[in-house]
């Protein structure tokens, strides 16, 4: 059929001009026979949808100008609705069967959400017109979506769409009529048609609201106009600026208020690199001049870590969230309705509710650890005596630092990882630099090793590795997991109301960081992308500011400058892409490297080791992402964070003045060395024939 429609080039009767050039022929032939007419005319419009030809809009228009507003409306509606079934029915049965085979997951994790949501989704494709609806009929006909629920959904949600453009039709059909330029029901209608996503969207949220409302009973009045679950970063920043604004918030936590970070995440585990460092420094101590035998205290280091934590615990603490004005509540929250979560006994109501419960340590399956006393981040900092031989599984970030902090206090570490090197996601030269680093450390690490099975025996933890064709085993006396984080949404009753998750259990949000359910958001390491603290303090703040004002002006989260840092020695620090990031995107780069081998600070500290790296836009100072290793890397990638954040080059980091010596410099030298690559030679040719003819010198000096 489609290409019938190209051969015959039947395109050309589907243009404006050509319809009101012929409007006078078609209208008389309508008015004398009405009926054959508007047979005919449903028929194709029929046609024309079920076989997605163009041209749509088009026979949307004609209809009303030939028909009228009423008919118009009428003969268009359904003709629509039953050409988009037709188009439904041939993809299901004709392509179906082969999608399924072929995408039998994907598929399946679709039919899932169309089965709980499949309403909401079909009505809001239908009433915000921005996705073709000739990919929406045959997209949808490869789901199992039952036809009746299609048709009816369909009908109803083009209606609003329909009506615009037949009124627009009926107004051009009255502008070629009298030959004005333009009327006030044009300019309407074309308004109309300017706003029509717009509404459409608003409709949409209004039915999804009221549909909410008559299926979980939504309360005449709130307790409160911010409910917040769980007192970690992103939970706590919630709190503070729904406070700042004045509204009504509760947090509610059933655990210790600050949450992970710090109990048992960033503030100990920094404390004990602090200790550790020092380790480093005594090591080091011949080179820079001194005698040194001071011996680790191990108990005293974990006692400070926890001294550490009484410090900041007050910057976190009910007294001072009671005295901001938020209401904290202990205990364990659970959702009965997406206005309502019940409390032990209470039931407590409010406008927005934000989920912020965090993550915990992921336990993998492997044979025979669950009958082993193993460690996590959770329990580790309750050691007091150190291990005789600390086995670490995982290499990621919290791998890297704990491993190297336990080998400069002294304990024996082999660190083991399933990938071929550490932190697979880093520059591949920053990881190759830091895994030499920990070496010099003292950790022993087995890289590309699956751990197959874990035992407890009498000589310590025995574990089973395989690295390539090799299998063979290693012994310790404690072992550390450290293989990232899940996130907690067990208990909260999201299955109940149909809060949808993601392939990898997190709670699913959008830009906006809402759920499925349109009054229930969720930030930090129970949502992703990102499990870190300042991230998730980052979404703290926009999930406030929407859950209290988003239906006025819902804010999109900005994730271009999420910094990563990795607390070791030294330090690893990046912001925005990576070369790996930037070559599997398609996006074209520059790189500029600067080693601190060069950096004269770096010599002083006796710190030569490791390179500041940009990247940027070919042929421009503008930056696409920065990564850092060396000493206090995580502290110089700030300047980098705030020129991608705010669209500044390399051109303001070099014009900006740096004190010397410091570490800091090393920006400001990359910043120059990219500068002197982008420096036409022609120019500075140019420049020294100027300078030669101020001195009265020959333009063109003898050899």
């Amino acid at each position: 059929m489609m290409g019938g429609y190209l051969a015959f080039d039947l395109g050309q009767w589907l243009h404006l001009a050509t319809l009101q050039h012929h409007q006078k022929e078609l209208q008389g032939w309508v008015d004398a026979h009405f009926i054959q007419a508007a047979l005919a005319y449903f028929l194709l419009y029929v046609a024309s949808t079920a076989l997605s030809l163009p041209g749509a809009t088009l026979l949307t228009l004609a209809g009303s100008a030939l028909f009228g507003v009423a008919w118009g409306l009428l003969l268009v509606s359904f003709a629509s609705t039953l050409g988009a079934c037709l188009a439904f029915l041939c993809a299901r049965f004709l392509l179906r069967g082969w999608v399924a085979r072929r995408f039998a997951k994907p598929l399946a994790t679709i039919d899932k959400g169309l089965d709980a949501q499949g309403v909401h989704y079909l009505l809001t494709l239908r009433l915000v017109p921005l996705f073709p609806f000739f990919l929406v009929n045959l997209l949808m006909g490869l789901t199992r979506m039952p036809l009746r629920t299609y048709a009816w959904v369909s009908q109803l949600g083009m209606l609003p769409a329909t009506l615009v453009y037949v009124l627009a039709g009926r107004e051009l059909a009255s502008l070629a009529s009298t030959g004005q330029v333009l009327t006030p029901g044009l300019i309407g209608a074309l308004c109309l048609l300017g706003a029509l996503p717009w509404l459409g969207r608003a409709l949409a949220r209004r039915l999804a609201a009221l549909r909410l409302a008559r299926r979980w009973g939504k309360p005449h009045r709130f307790d409160y106009n911010l409910l917040v679950i769980g007192a970690g970063a992103g939970g706590l920043v919630t709190s503070y600026i729904g406070a700042q604004a004045k509204a009504s918030v509760a947090l509610i936590e059933a655990a210790q208020m600050g949450g992970d970070c710090l109990h048992h995440g960033c503030v100990p585990s920094k404390a004990l690199l602090r200790s550790a460092r020092v380790g480093l420094e005594l090591r080091r101590a011949a080179e820079l001049g001194f005698r040194a035998d001071a011996q680790c205290d191990f108990a005293a280091v974990m006692e400070r870590v926890q001294q550490v934590i009484s410090q900041v615990a007050p910057h976190d603490s009910l007294e001072r969230y009671r005295a901001l004005g938020v209401e904290c509540i202990q205990g364990r929250a659970r959702l009965v309705s997406p206005w309502q979560v019940e409390v032990g006994t209470q039931r407590l109501s409010a406008r927005r509710i934000v989920i912020a419960t965090g993550a915990r340590p992921r336990v993998p399956a492997i044979a025979g650890l669950d009958k082993i006393d193993y460690l996590t981040s959770d329990t580790l900092w309750a050691l007091r005596q150190p291990p005789a031989h600390l086995l670490i599984l995982g290499g990621g970030a919290a791998g890297c630092e704990l491993a190297q902090a336990f080998a400069l206090l002294g304990v024996p570490v082999t660190l083991i990882e399933q990938a071929e090197r550490l932190l697979p996601r880093e520059e591949p030269d920053a990881s190759t630099l830091l895994a030499e680093q920990l070496g010099h450390s003292g950790v022993t690490l087995l890289l590309g090793a699956e751990c197959l099975a874990a035992a407890q025996e009498a000589t310590g933890i025995t574990l089973t590795l395989r690295q390539g064709e090799r299998r063979h085993t290693v012994t310790g006396d404690r072992l550390l997991l450290t293989l990232g984080r899940q996130p907690n949404v067990e208990g909260l009753g999201l299955e109940a109301l149909g809060v949808a998750l993601t392939e990898q259990g997190f709670i699913q949000v959008d830009e906006t960081l809402t759920t499925s359910l349109p009054s229930v958001l969720a930030v930090g390491d129970v949502a992703g992308p990102y499990q870190l603290t300042h991230a998730a303090a980052h979404q703290g703040s926009y999930a406030a500011l929407n859950a209290l004002f988003g239906d006025l002006y819902p804010l999109r989260i900005d994730y271009r400058a999420i910094p990563h840092a990795i607390y070791t020695e030294p330090q690893l620090a990046r912001v925005g892409l990576t070369t790996m990031e930037a070559t599997s995107r398609g996006v074209p780069f520059e790189r500029t490297r600067f080693a601190f081998a060069e950096l004269d600070r770096a010599l002083c500290d006796g710190e030569p080791h490791g390179f500041v790296e940009v990247l940027t836009v070919p042929g421009s100072d503008r930056l696409l992402g920065a990564t850092l290793i060396g000493s206090e890397a995580a502290e110089r990638i700030v300047p980098f964070t705030l020129a991608l954040q705010h669209g500044l080059g390399l051109n303001q980091i070099l014009a900006t003045v740096h004190p010397y010596p410091t570490r800091m410099e090393g920006n400001r030298q990359v910043a120059g060395l990219w500068r002197r690559t982008h420096t036409s030679a022609r120019l500075l040719t140019l420049a020294g024939r100027f300078h030669r003819w101020r001195r009265g010198a020959p333009s063109h000096p003898e050899a």
